[in-house]
């Protein structure tokens, strides 16, 4: 609309969706501001298609992601995760009236063990934060994607993010050995492959 601000996408959500998003997560992880709304429309692939989404939530667990999922099904409103948004193939560009469920709030590296040289993390740890961390403890962590110092981990994975390092060591999914996955069901899949105590209750 020229010469205004274009009103808030919130209030063609389906009814209820918005109130069981807060209740969920609390107000200020349930973003409805249409200026925020645009700034999540899409990562760094100009040429694709991209649309407006209806709310952007920001949960800090696994639960809270859990509940979105589940919300935005109950409603019949479609689901996209973005991590920091500095990917090239467009695979976190919101569709029109879409919950974004953004992970950068889920930061925290859990377990770094240098023993078994085993980390747990949860999506939105930037790379570079995890390379710093594990250095620390004389270890390396080698995917490099040029966006490595603002890229989350979560975004590596689901990208398969690699950097000038692949060519020697390989890319992101040669370094996961688990994943603890939430469905489109809302189900939550337990981790495999790495030893139980490393997970912890709420990740």
């Amino acid at each position: 609309m020229i010469g205004g601000r274009r009103p808030s996408l919130g209030c063609m959500a389906p009814t209820g969706l918005l109130d069981d998003l807060r209740t969920a997560l609390g107000e200020n992880a349930v973003l409805t501001d249409p200026d925020l709304l645009r700034m999540h429309q899409r990562d760094e692939a100009d040429l694709c298609a991209a649309g407006t989404p209806l709310v952007v939530t920001r949960p800090r667990s696994t639960e809270q992601v859990v509940a979105v999922v589940r919300a935005a099904a109950r409603h019949g409103v479609p689901v996209v995760p973005q991590g920091a948004r500095t990917g090239l193939a467009g695979a976190a560009n919101a569709v029109d009236g879409a919950v974004v469920l953004s992970t950068v709030a889920m930061d925290e590296i859990r377990e770094i063990d240098p023993v078994s040289r085993i980390a747990v993390v949860q999506p939105g740890v930037v790379n570079a934060t995890l390379a710093g961390a594990v250095a620390k403890q004389g270890l390396w962590y080698p995917p490099d994607p040029g966006s490595w110092e603002s890229s989350t981990i979560g975004g590596n994975v689901s990208t398969n993010a690699g950097g000038m390092c692949c060519v020697k060591y390989g890319v992101t999914t040669e370094y996961v050995l688990g994943l603890e996955v939430v469905l489109a069901s809302g189900e939550c899949c337990a981790p495999a492959g790495v030893p139980r105590r490393a997970w912890p209750a709420t990740t």
